[in-house]
This record gives structure tokens, C-alpha cells and sequence, in this order.
């Protein structure tokens, strides 16, 4: 089972959300805290793999919860959710460590994607903020940002490709030939050599750097 701490200050959503997941045979929401602080402290006592957290909630909100949730050594996985499409709470949740970013206006059709994602260590990227990556990717070209020179090798550029595409490394093995452990030790390769630590950091350097198309 998919252990689930579910966050949001509204107890009718909280009903509506639980409702949608617990539809999974394997997902279960074993906690549910009405605002950041509450989830933070709920963490302390519930053991869950994955949090769901409404980005704007009193006392302190999802971002604040998620960037002192993310400092935990054996950090759950994270997701925001919002009524707001919006450009800077989706970028926000990308730099607190959040796996994905979901609207509530079609978390019946995104949300169960989104947590499955998640707990694959990929990012879940709605429509919409795919403009919002190719925005921000244009206005670093026009700030004269340039992009950063490769330190890649021309199979970790294939491999990062791939799992900027959203392939498992199941399907990566099977797309280059190789094995599975292969795939891992790029993976592992890459994230070294980049400085970063998940899927969602490596699909927006994949954007910057050519490899992905907005």
C-alpha cells in the first residue's frame, strides 16, 4: 500500500481528494491535517510515503510545509495541490522538492497520474505548465543566460532524454539495448554531474539544454 498524508484547509475537498485516490486498491490516506503545521507534525508520528499538499493553507502554507518536509533525511515524496494555475507557485513547488504540481479542477483526471509518478521518482508536469517551462526557458535567453555547456557523455544525453520523457528505466534498457542496472548507473552518473537530485530538475535542464522540446 501507497501511504498518503493528504493536507488541504478545506474538509470538503479533503473528502472530495480522498475519495478519488482511495478508488486505487493500492493507495490509502492514512492522515489528513487541515494546514502545513499540522502536516509537518503529523509526520513526526504517521510513517506515509507520499504528501499531498494544498499550496495555500493558514498557519503555514503547502510551499512552507513541503521546504521543511524536503530538509527530512527520510523525506516522503511530495505533491502540490492548487485552484491556481499559476506560473510561480509551479516553478515554487519545483524548488521545494515537490514531484508534481495538480490542479484541483481536474484532480479527478490528473491526481492518481500525478501520485503514481511520484512514487516512481518521476515528475508529473501538467499541460499547461509545459508553456510555462518554454517561457521561462525564453527568458533566459533573452536575460543572455547562457545554457550550460554539456558535461555529459552522448549516452547520458540519451539516457537523460528518455527519463525527461517519462520512460521507466525498464523501458530505457529496452528503448538503447542495454541493461536496467546500466540505465541506473547513468542515472546516478548524471545527477552527479548536474547537481541535482530528481526527475523534475533534470526535465527542466533537459528543456534548457535542447534535449527536450517544450
Amino acid at each position: 500500500m501507497i501511504r498518503i498524508l493528504l493536507a488541504d484547509d478545506h474538509a470538503l475537498v479533503r473528502r472530495g481528494v480522498r475519495l478519488i485516490l482511495e478508488q486505487e486498491p493500492d493507495l490509502e490516506v492514512v492522515a489528513e491535517a487541515g494546514d502545513g503545521a499540522e502536516a509537518v507534525r503529523l509526520l513526526r508520528e504517521v510513517e506515509v510515503d507520499l504528501v499531498v499538499l494544498d499550496i495555500a493553507m493558514p498557519l503555514m502554507t503547502g510551499l512552507q510545509a513541503a521546504r521543511e518536509i524536503s530538509r527530512r533525511r527520510d523525506r516522503p515524496r511530495l505533491l502540490m495541490l492548487s485552484m491556481h494555475d499559476n506560473e510561480q507557485y509551479f516553478f515554487e513547488s519545483l524548488k521545494v522538492g515537490a514531484s508534481g504540481y495538480v490542479l484541483k479542477s481536474v484532480a479527478d483526471e490528473d491526481l492518481v497520474s500525478a501520485v503514481r509518478a511520484a512514487m516512481r521518482g518521476e515528475a508529473f508536469v501538467y499541460p499547461g505548465a509545459m508553456g510555462a517551462l518554454a517561457r521561462d526557458y525564453l527568458d533566459r535567453l533573452r536575460r543572455g543566460e547562457r545554457v550550460p555547456e554539456t558535461v555529459l557523455t552522448g549516452r547520458e544525453d540519451q539516457v537523460l532524454k528518455l527519463i525527461a520523457e517519462g520512460l521507466s528505466s525498464k523501458e530505457i534498457a529496452q528503448q538503447l539495448v542495454i541493461s536496467v542496472r546500466t540505465v541506473e548507473r547513468h542515472r546516478e552518473n548524471i545527477l552527479a554531474k548536474l547537481g541535482m537530485r530528481d526527475r523534475t530538475q533534470l526535465t527542466r535542464y533537459a528543456i534548457r539544454a535542447g534535449l527536450l522540446e517544450p
